[in-house]
């Protein structure tokens, strides 16, 4: 009798534990296909991850050919110059010049992390555009896209990263209900912000006493790696690296010169 009474409650707490699973698996397969608790969608929550990997490749070439000219995709007052290791000339932007004798160089541009900032933005530009345009189209594989609208973009340099915010809207519907997206932030990491600080300093200097100590702020600053040559014209080229990052930040500078036969 007791046996039986055993069996009866093992198979009564079976069909519950069955009853149990299949109720959550409905739950999960349902919730699968609401908006999230949030306001959105899955597809909604992964639009910063489709727009960083559609932007990777284009900030890293910004990043590495503007900071190689000096801050500049197009220099104006430049210094042509080929590293032999390297292997092509390349315009080196004059961050602090004066063409004549004895004096110090001018600085060319007191605010040079809102021009880096703006040299990346325009040339990152079209394509901000266009992976917002891609990232409309992915999502109607699982949504109607009742309205998408891009506007414009902010590019800002923070010390770790290079952060992008898009002005911009999408609207997606799913089983009648409509969600709307209007926050578009995603970010790169880079040192750039801190090689522009550097190229500050040493402009600053350079322009005040004629003169940088860059060995003895590398014993100071380990993290960073300043190389100096001077060219047959007397301008000095300098390039600036950090230990964490591939970037190089290369500028000219000419001034304090003192004239053939002295």
């Amino acid at each position: 009798m007791i046996n039986k009474n055993l069996k009866g409650q093992v198979t009564i707490f079976i069909i519950i534990g069955v009853i149990i699973v299949g109720i959550a698996l409905l739950f999960i397969f349902f919730r699968s296909d609401l908006p999230s608790s949030m306001g959105g969608s899955s597809k909604k929550t992964n639009s910063p991850s489709f727009l960083t990997i559609c932007l990777e490749d284009k900030i890293k070439e910004a990043e590495k050919n503007i900071a190689i000219q000096g801050g500049t995709s197009e220099p104006e007052l430049y210094k042509t110059f080929k590293f032999e290791q390297e292997g092509i000339y390349k315009d080196i932007s004059y961050l602090c010049y004066n063409k004549n004798y004895y004096y110090p160089c001018i600085n060319q541009e007191p605010m040079l992390m809102q021009h880096v900032e703006g040299q990346m933005k325009d040339y990152i530009s079209q394509e901000v555009e266009e992976c917002f345009t891609e990232l409309g189209k992915s999502l109607e594989n699982q949504w109607e896209v009742v309205d998408s609208r891009y506007r414009n973009f902010d590019l800002r340099l923070d010390p770790n990263k290079i952060e992008i915010d898009i002005n911009a809207e999408i609207s997606l519907t799913n089983h009648g209900e409509t969600t709307k997206q209007n926050e578009f932030k995603i970010s790169f990491p880079s040192k750039l912000y801190g090689l522009i600080d550097l190229a500050q300093e040493v402009v600053n200097q350079e322009a005040r006493f004629c003169h940088f100590e860059y060995v003895g702020y590398m014993l100071l600053y380990p993290e960073w790696s300043i190389d100096k040559h001077r060219t047959s014209d007397s301008s000095i080229i300098y390039t600036l690296k950090h230990e964490d990052s591939s970037t190089k930040f290369r500028f000219a500078i000419r001034g304090c010169v003192i004239p053939p036969g002295f």
